[in-house]
């Protein structure tokens, strides 16, 4: 199988397992569908800390408003009673007021932490270091922890107008975010290999041959924003290790030099002559008036 190491610019995002003779229309969907559901597990998890310490979130047109302007503006959470945690809330008040602040018990708090770690754990970067391939079936087990642990705590489900509930339905309005600007449409992507672009309407094979234990290097972005800069020559810990190979060498360079240093000879303690003039009464001459 082809090992593909799938890149967004100079920053790592996971490797991928096919074939060569795959077709390149199929290879670009599937690479996209991992890379924004790894992205959409991402944005999830960082929802959670404060799903987990506030409880749910409030309607948008209470959020930000002390309690006084809700009392003044007689505006109710329709949701609060509805969205009860298992095990009864623990109140938390949320002071940026996004959230209602009915928390859930600390054990249902382990539970989303748990979950939490795993997941983000499955989309880790890390997991190319370690030469772990990911798949879609991974990336969506990963999503379908987060929407059980999610179904545990609040049994009634989540307010829709939640961040995590919209993603778990895959209602999400990302516009004018910075996240938006991450996701890549399937029908906009590209994937580029040794600056060439893999076009859809031919297979793996045509660019890389036939050889089927192959490692490359796929960089994956929107149509339309030229050919990404090529892989350098060597890479950060190879340029490392070599920095440090030549300060060590410059060490031992420098260490020779200073045994190789004959200075000392011209020192009056390793004058061979010096016993035999002082018994000689030698060693104290001065030329000149006292």
């Amino acid at each position: 199988m082809v090992q593909l190491h799938v890149k967004r610019g100079d920053e790592s995002q996971f490797l991928f397992s096919t074939s060569v003779d795959v077709p390149l229309e199929t290879l670009t969907q599937q690479v996209t569908a991992i890379y924004n559901t790894r992205l959409k597990v991402d944005r999830i998890c960082s929802e959670f800390p404060e799903l987990v310490d506030h409880g749910v979130t409030l309607p948008p047109n209470m959020q930000g408003l002390t309690d006084e302007q809700i009392v003044d503006l007689k505006l109710k959470d329709e949701w609060e009673e509805r969205c009860v945690p298992s095990g009864g809330p623990e109140f938390n008040k949320d002071e940026i007021g996004r959230r209602n602040g009915h928390a859930p018990n600390q054990k249902m708090k382990e539970v989303l932490r748990n979950t939490m770690e795993e997941a983000k754990a499955v989309i880790s970067k890390k997991q190319a270091v370690a030469g772990v391939c990911v798949t879609m079936e991974t990336v969506k087990e990963a999503l379908d922890q987060l929407r059980g642990a999610v179904m545990i705590v609040y049994p009634m489900g989540l307010p829709p107008h939640d961040p995590i509930r919209m993603e778990l339905e895959d209602q999400e309005d990302l516009s004018g975010t910075q996240a938006s600007l991450q996701v890549i449409p399937v029908e906009e992507a590209q994937l580029w290999w040794a600056a060439k672009e893999l076009h859809r309407g031919k297979k793996l094979q045509d660019y890389i041959g036939k050889n089927d234990k192959t490692k490359i290097v796929v960089k994956i972005q929107k149509r339309g924003q030229g050919a990404p800069a090529r892989e350098p020559v060597v890479t950060e810990e190879q340029q490392k290790q070599m920095m440090m190979h030549h300060y060590k060498r410059q060490q031992e360079v420098k260490m020779l030099d200073e045994v190789e240093d004959d200075s000392h000879l011209h020192s009056d303690w390793s004058d061979r002559q010096a016993l035999k003039r002082q018994f000689q009464g030698l060693s104290n001459i001065k030329w000149g008036p006292r």
